[in-house]
């Protein structure tokens, strides 16, 4: 390569690099005409949306460091409402049948035909458990019952109730409930 296209080839790349310069300070001049159009309020009313935005974004970082901070509580607020509330599958049907007759007892109703399903819920360590049971009283009894159920120490789901008879006063139902045992 001689001398002469190497002075060709830096001219050129000079050319191209000023060429770019020449784009780039053109790019600014335009920006800052644009923004020069902004009066003084609009500019402010933008400051101050940026601001408002800033001070969001920082209320969020907040609010997520103290989630951050409590999930290892949260986790361990699980854990005890998992030992505590689902009974363990060795001695849960016979805790349940006393529970439901206390229950039951307290409130003043008969209960008869008490049938267990259980089916296993896959990932969760638990298992579904559904009772059907059939209880008969009054209207006061029946509503002591289901506050009952919501006051046990023990989990329950009222899924139906339904009217099967009615007789001076007495009030016949079949329930449907839900709970859960530690597989």
């Amino acid at each position: 390569m001689n001398s002469a296209s190497a002075w060709t080839i830096t001219k050129r790349l000079t050319a191209i690099g000023l060429a770019l310069l020449l784009a780039a300070d053109i790019g600014l001049v335009v920006f800052l005409w644009r923004t020069s159009q902004q009066g003084p309020a609009e500019l402010r009313a933008q400051l101050d949306r940026l601001s408002l935005q800033a001070k969001l974004r920082r209320a969020e970082v907040v609010r997520g460091d103290k989630i951050r901070a409590s999930l290892s509580q949260v986790g361990n607020d699980c854990d005890k409402f998992y030992r505590d509330t689902f009974l363990d599958k060795v001695s849960g049907y016979s805790a349940l049948d006393a529970d439901l007759g206390s229950i039951a007892a307290k409130a003043g109703l008969h209960m008869s035909g008490t049938n267990y399903k259980e089916v296993e819920v896959k990932g969760r360590g638990v298992t579904e458990i559904s009772i059907s049971t059939g209880v008969e009283g009054n209207y006061s009894s029946i509503i002591q019952f289901i506050n009952g159920l919501e006051q046990s120490k023990n989990f329950y789901l009222l899924n139906d109730l339904q009217l099967t008879s009615v007789k001076a006063g007495a009030i016949k139902l079949q329930l449907a409930l839900r709970t859960y045992f530690r597989s």
